[in-house]
């Protein structure tokens, strides 16, 4: 019996139910600054908000959407919103796109789809701007086959951004069939983020190192090939979740992979055009993981700083994620049918008198193989938890709601009073932060959204560090700045600095962070964050001769 009405409804509340395990204490009143998630209370809208600041133009619109949003409720109930819809959107969105009216085939899918290792390390990742546009991909396919409904559909990747909407535009172009009208749908979401990257002063800038920085790593006992075919690979170390080492684990995440993949070429109703995009996501992922692959990589980046996004190119095998859940729900689907099958010639035989009086142990062993092939169809939606259990209750720990400290607001609260102009530094001048007040998780410093007061800008350094690698600072003031902090003793006031805020540092560092600031106010003082004023008269003669 076909159950299509039911299943968005059930199946959204079986991404919520996923949801809310996966997150588990960060559901708590608090943020989750992890890696590259960084929301902050009470955001105010900046120069680097709309993506106005020198560097890509990654933010675009995403900070800006939570910005408003944080205008009409609270900041930390934006952010778990947004997490748990990105669970709920993606569930209902898989489980729709399987072409059945079985409601266990669909619900395995969602399933399937928002429990998987490409979710788990964006998560660990913080990227939650690349998971909104991911929860949304199924609905774009849907749209796109459908012909109708593009525009709503590929929101969540419009908010999302840059790589958001690059992945989903690799992902819906194969499938659809009038490609020039899908081509200018992603095209006219994309212009927020798109003319600000093209028309930037001086161009945009990329570092090639990324690519090597960047590159898919083997996260499991398979080579970094295996990695992916897995839904894994990702380059940050800290974003895999526990226990990955396990050849069991690994072995069960790889089968169910490849599983999938199999029931979806087994398919006779696929939807179209979806393995195409599998392969070429599959394709850019796995280029990156060659010597010749990531030299192609290199020179796109060095002709165009916005040809970045391939840096991270396991990003692009979310089409595959979605192919290997469609498929896992076909092969549910035949186990559903199989029982079906089997109950109904269980229940002709029923009705034969002779299959009643003459033949019980046929009557017995058709009874068995029905309940076997049942408890196996209810089983399956559960494989995806029980392949990566790590994933629960935070990623086991590793996400957790926290208060950001009482000294951060008094900071911006004397900044915002201040009339006086000048900008905002933040030292050490290192792009991640692991501050004890957040259970010491490397986190993207959060100063720069949370310190922007109307009329400053607030300067972090954007370059990243990974390993021996160093990814230049797209920045140009960044880059500048660099070699002014080079020396023993820099004028920090002279490169237009009202306020210096020192939120980490080893002893040493702070300490020498002092020197340098010597002859400025020290104004809030704590161990979470050292606020410094320079010398207001300079600031006030440099602004007047800058004029």
């Amino acid at each position: 019996m076909p159950h299509t009405t039911r299943a968005g409804p059930l199946s959204a509340v079986l991404g919520l139910v996923l949801g809310c395990l996966a997150l588990g204490p960060a559901l708590g009143w608090g943020f989750i600054l992890v890696q590259d998630m960084v929301f902050v209370p009470d955001p105010a809208f900046s120069r680097f908000t709309f993506g106005l600041a020198d560097g890509a133009p990654r933010v675009v619109p995403s900070d800006a959407v939570v910005t408003a949003l944080a205008t009409v409720v609270p900041a930390e109930l934006v952010q778990k919103a947004i997490l748990l819809g990105i669970f709920v959107l993606g569930c209902s969105g898989a489980a729709l796109l399987v072409p059945s009216g079985l409601l266990g085939a669909r619900l395995m899918a969602g399933a399937y789809y928002v429990w998987n290792p490409y979710v788990a390390e964006r998560l660990l990742m913080g990227q939650w701007a690349l998971l909104l546009g991911y929860a949304g991909l199924p609905w774009v396919v849907r749209a796109v086959l459908a012909r109708r409904g593009l525009l709503l559909a590929v929101l969540p990747a419009a908010v999302g951004g840059f790589a958001a909407m690059t992945v989903t535009a690799l992902t819906a172009l194969p499938v659809a069939g009038r490609r020039v009208r899908v081509g200018a749908v992603l095209l006219a979401v994309s212009l927020p983020w798109l003319l600000l990257a093209l028309l930037r002063p001086g161009g945009l800038s990329g570092d090639p190192v990324g690519v090597d920085a960047f590159a898919a790593r083997a996260d499991g006992p398979f080579g970094a090939v295996g990695s992916l075919l897995s839904l894994g690979g990702i380059w940050n170390a800290n974003a895999v979740p526990a226990g990955y080492e396990t050849v069991v684990g690994s072995v069960a995440r790889l089968a169910l992979a490849v599983a999938g993949i199999v029931g979806f070429v087994l398919m006779r109703d696929r939807p179209r055009g979806l393995g195409a995009a599998a392969a070429i996501g599959f394709g850019i992922a796995c280029l990156g993981v060659t010597e010749p692959g990531r030299a192609v990589f290199r020179w796109l980046v060095e002709v165009w700083g916005g040809f970045a996004v391939f840096r991270d190119a396991q990003q692009f095998v979310a089409p595959l994620a979605l192919l290997a859940a469609v498929g896992l729900g076909a092969l549910t689907r035949e186990a559903l049918t199989r029982e079906a099958l089997t109950r109904e010639a269980l229940t002709r035989e029923a009705l034969t008198r002779e299959v009643l009086t003459r033949e019980a142990p046929k009557r017995e062993a058709l009874t068995k193989e029905a309940g076997k092939a049942g408890r196996w169809a209810v089983l399956m939606v559960l494989v995806p938890v029980a392949v990566l259990p790590t994933l629960a209750w935070g990623g086991a720990g590793a996400l957790r709601a926290v208060s950001y400290p009482e000294s951060w607001s008094q900071a911006r609260e004397v900044m915002r009073r201040d009339p006086e102009p000048g900008d905002v530094l933040v030292l050490p001048f290192e792009s991640y932060r692991r501050f004890p007040w957040n259970g010491d998780r490397a986190v993207l410093d959060p100063a720069q959204r949370y310190f922007a007061v109307p009329g400053r800008e607030v300067v972090a350094n954007d370059s990243v560090r990974v390993g021996s690698m160093v990814v230049q600072a797209e920045d140009k003031r960044v880059r500048e700045l660099e070699r002014v902090l080079v020396g023993p003793s820099p004028d920090l006031a002279a490169a237009g600095f009202r306020y210096v805020v020192v939120d980490a540092g080893t002893p040493e560092e702070r300490q020498r962070f002092a020197g340098w600031l010597s002859g400025a106010s020290l104004l809030v003082d704590t161990d979470e964050l050292r606020l410094y004023r320079t010398d207001r008269r300079f600031v006030r003669f440099l602004q007047h001769s800058v004029r």
